[in-house]
């Protein structure tokens, strides 16, 4: 029996590594952060690059480089350091979701559409886990439901504008980056087919 198990080359490193190295920056250097209730929130561009290395890459690399350079945002800024497990775990599978319907076979011919719709998948999935990681923790700080709900109102209309933002900008500029990409033979040294 044909067991294909594919190998994770020093290629798939490097992709993995430069990825999360610029989710980390982008992070780290491109948002607006304010309090609220609940804990701080950020209005930031990181999501469409996280959205960016599902979409270039697939689910598994552009899910650990997603997950892998926002904990590592997490894991510098004492404010964020307790969630840094839950943003590793939130943002892999963001651009994991992403990076499977986009290179999917689905729609064979129209990547334009797989593109929207895997970053649409990705960004509810990553509200949604927000979400609920959000209300829990309000549950755990002894806050009534209502209450919970009420104070985390805020990181959810930030996250849905993270969101949308998100989705706008990796699918408006991954169709060019995948050109360069694909010109200058990555994805032939990490075997990606698109």
């Amino acid at each position: 029996m044909g067991n294909t198990v594919k190998k994770f080359t020093i290629y798939d490193m490097a992709v993995v590594g430069v990825m999360a190295a610029i989710c980390f920056v982008v992070t780290y250097f491109i948002k607006i952060e304010f309090p609220t209730p609940a804990g701080p929130v950020m209005l930031k561009l990181a999501n469409a690059f996280c959205l960016l290395a599902g979409m270039l890459f697939g689910g598994v690399r552009g899910g650990l480089a997603a997950g892998i350079g926002s904990m590592l945002y997490d894991l510098m800024d004492p404010k964020y350091i307790t969630d840094a497990p839950f943003t590793l775990i939130r943002f892999f599978l963001m651009a994991f979701i992403c990076g499977i319907i986009c290179f999917s076979k689905v729609g064979k011919g129209n990547q334009t559409l797989r593109n929207v719709i895997g970053a649409t998948a990705g960004s509810l999935f990553s509200v949604a886990f927000y979400f609920i990681q959000s209300i829990i923790k309000q549950l755990l700080l002894g806050q009534p439901i209502n209450v919970a709900i009420f104070n985390i109102m805020p990181k959810m209309g930030t996250s849905l504008i993270n969101a949308v933002i998100a989705v706008v900008i990796a699918s408006l500029i991954a169709p060019m980056l995948k050109i360069a990409l694909k010109r200058a033979g990555l994805y032939q040294k990490i075997n990606v087919k698109c």
